[in-house]
């Protein structure tokens, strides 16, 4: 089987989609496929099946760039023929995978990283929810199939009129993330004593992310917990109790971080997954997130607790909270959670069924029946 991935949220510096094309290029090689990866960059240049494009940077993007033209996409996509295509965003390039995979006879899915229409709805009013939701009716009713990583967001996008929608969560890699990658020298390069509890948060700078009242709550809890902020765009923040690392960080640099703390904290309600909150669980962690977006579907009581959405006091409640508990044995049962059920190789095996279902000629809006088992529930 040959893949095709073409995405604009590919950075060279980190992010959830990196890290989740990475891991899927190295399962599908292991058996034996073909992955190829088209995605932007500031030149076009070839590296064996990763093909970049030249597109132009998108303003106080974080290394994002949007590309405007889709023949040389579409011409991509056709020279390396592949078997099913896989658009990673909504805008120019979903069309043009749509374009390439007509005029190649091969079927053509989405994968939705993002909550469009709650993002634009946030940012400017429930008339361009609207407008998202419309647009994303008519492009996506042109797919195949569209894979949503949470139940929340597939149930959405079915509210949509779209009955071609498959749940696909993420997974993550369980040996790369892992307790064992604990160092000491994390905390004493933050200055901290062995009673001060240590909350990491890892992402973008987005509005979404609700970092605001993360800080608010740091406040609101004061010395006896610090919090280690990573992320690029981060503002500086002069807080006694808050560390920033402002760069993205990703693979062995993020894993040592992250088993190195006591425990993640995620303000964030609007997460159509929430990659980060896997990748802490399998480093032995309990996870502090609130009740929006799709942090609720990864964290059951026994593996964090969770607060109420924008509400800094709850979410500082929570922290205290969750260190009253037997907060340890939480992250040990946050690790057994992600090795039974969120394991790379086994959701990218629930994929791998997917893909070849469409390719021999199932689809989602027409037989009632895929000829493949589920995911664990």
């Amino acid at each position: 089987m040959h893949i095709c991935d073409i995405t604009m949220f590919y950075t060279a510096h980190g992010g959830g989609v990196r890290r989740y094309l990475r891991a899927k290029r190295r399962w599908y090689c292991d058996q034996g496929d073909r992955h190829t990866l088209l995605s932007p960059a500031w030149r076009s240049v070839r590296h064996g099946d990763h093909l970049t494009l030249r597109a132009p940077p998108l303003p106080f993007g974080q290394g994002y760039r949007f590309p405007m033209r889709r023949k040389a996409w579409i011409n991509a996509m056709m020279e390396v023929r592949p078997d099913i295509i896989e658009a990673g965003d909504p805008y120019f390039l979903a069309g043009a995978a749509l374009t390439a995979a007509r005029r190649l006879g091969i079927p053509v899915t989405a994968f939705v990283h993002s909550d469009l229409p709650r993002l634009v709805e946030r940012r400017l009013g429930g008339w361009a929810g609207m407008r998202a939701r419309s647009y994303l009716h008519k492009l996506y009713s042109g797919f195949d199939a569209v894979q949503a990583p949470s139940q929340g967001l597939a149930d959405r996008l079915r509210e949509m009129g779209l009955s071609n929608v498959i749940w696909q969560p993420l997974g993550v890699d369980a040996s790369r993330f892992s307790p064992e990658f604990r160092d000491p020298a994390v905390r004493q390069q933050l200055g901290l004593n062995s009673g001060t509890h240590l909350l990491i948060f890892a992402g973008r700078y987005a509005r979404e992310k609700n970092i605001d009242v993360l800080l608010e709550a740091m406040r609101l809890l004061g010395p006896a917990y610090h919090l280690l902020l990573i992320g690029p765009g981060m503002p500086s923040i002069r807080m006694d109790n808050v560390s920033v690392y402002h760069r993205f960080c990703d693979g062995r640099h993020l894993a040592g971080q992250l088993a190195s703390a006591d425990a993640l904290i995620h303000a964030g309600d609007q997460e159509t997954f929430g990659l980060i909150v896997l990748e802490a669980m399998a480093s032995g962690l309990p996870v502090v997130g609130v009740r929006g977006g799709a942090l609720p579907e990864l964290i059951p009581p026994e593996c964090g607790v969770l607060a109420t959405p924008r509400d800094s006091a709850s979410l500082a409640e929570a922290v205290r909270t969750l260190f009253q508990k037997d907060w340890q044995g939480m992250g040990h049962a946050g690790r057994a959670l992600v090795e039974n059920k969120f394991r790379w190789e086994a959701v990218f095996a629930h994929q791998r069924r997917l893909y070849q279902a469409l390719i021999d000629g199932w689809r989602p809006n027409r037989d009632a029946e895929p000829p493949m088992p589920g995911p664990k529930s």
